[in-house]
Parts: C-alpha cells; structure tokens; sequence
C-alpha cells in the first residue's frame, strides 16, 4: 500500500511547514499500517496553470503525477488562508482534475478505486470549510473519500499562534490524524478487494 501526500503550504523547504508537521502524525501513522508514504512540498516544485497532465516545459506537475497514480492513498495538506485552501492547493486541484479524462484498461477513471483525505493547519477557523472544499473537489475527481478522513489544528477563531509554536490541541489533532489514517488504510483496502467498476455507459 502506498501513500502519497501533497503539502500546499506557501513555504519552500528548507523553512519549517506548520501542515507538514501536522501531516507527519498522519505519515507515521499510515507507516504503522505498513504503508509506504512519499511526501511532496508544491512549493518546491514549478507546477504551472492549467488543467492538462503536462503543461509544457519546466512543468514539474508530470512526476507528481505519476507519483498519485502509483499511490492508493491520496492526501491533500493545506494550511488556511483567508478562510480558503491555500492557492496552492487550489492549483493542484487543478492540476488533479486532468485525471477526469484518463481511465485505466478497464475503462475505469484512474482515480476510481484510490482514496483520499485532508489535513489542516491554521491560526483562525475555518478548517471544516477547507476540509469541505478539498474533499469535494477530490470526490469529483473520483476518488473515495472515507468518513472521518481528515485532522486539522487551530485555535480560532480569530489570530492566534502558529502549529509549531503552540502545543494546545496538538493531542486532539494527532488522535484524529490516527484515525484519519486507519480510516484510509481500511477503505483502500477493501477498493482493492472490491473495485469500483467503470460507470455504466
């Protein structure tokens, strides 16, 4: 089983990613599960506009595609931005949505069968609205989105402290990041005894 998570934080490596430290509870957990994880950091990468596979060149989006594609288990990190996912975890939804026109020797779309889910980080509220739009996004794309599969850390509403600086709600969110990961093993697990078959035509 293999996992992939795509971390939308605005930050380039090497500075410290409040949603990527969030995310490496989920990370170890799946690990518990036997899993294999690969994290991505979108703002290490040039992923250019657009809703096709390849963009042209410089375009980084092609590897992080076949990264998904050789994942069963998707995760979306976004931290919270006016309320909103981060811009970049709207670009990579866009990017995503080039999947719609792809299917598998079965006809299948390539996204049927994978599940995914959402962390998020954020110093005001408005998690559950992030949560909402990334999985929506995700489950139109066609992968499953099991219950529960989510965590997310603030301490809103209103401005606050950052992730990393503050230890307050950081046993809450690693409990349902937990339970966020059991969650995302078990379905993808029983997708792949049990797929999904193509739509009716």
């Amino acid at each position: 089983m293999r996992a992939l998570v795509i971390n939308c934080s605005l930050k380039p490596s090497p500075q410290p990613s409040n949603t990527e430290a969030l995310a490496e509870t989920v990370v170890a957990a799946l690990k518990g599960h036997g899993a294999e994880v690969d994290v991505v950091r979108a703002a290490d990468l040039n992923l250019k506009p657009g809703v096709e596979t390849d963009m042209g060149d410089g375009d980084d989006w092609p590897s992080v595609h076949e990264k998904v594609l050789s994942s069963e288990i998707l995760i979306i990190a976004s931290p919270t931005w006016v309320g909103r996912p981060s811009s970049l975890a709207q670009r990579v939804l866009e990017r995503l949505d080039a999947l719609l026109s792809e299917t598998d020797d079965q006809q299948r779309p390539v996204a049927y069968n994978r599940v995914a889910g959402v962390v998020v980080t954020g110093n005001e509220d408005g998690a559950h609205h992030v949560i909402s739009e990334i999985s929506g996004a995700l489950a139109d794309i066609g992968f499953t989105i099991p219950g529960q599969a989510w965590t997310y850390w603030h301490l809103g509403p209103g401005p606050g402290p950052n992730y990393l600086d503050e230890d307050r709600g950081h046993d809450w969110a690693a409990s349902t990041g937990r339970a966020m990961a059991s969650n995302l093993i078990h379905a993808a697990r029983a997708l792949a005894e049990n797929p999904l078959p193509a739509p009716p035509s």
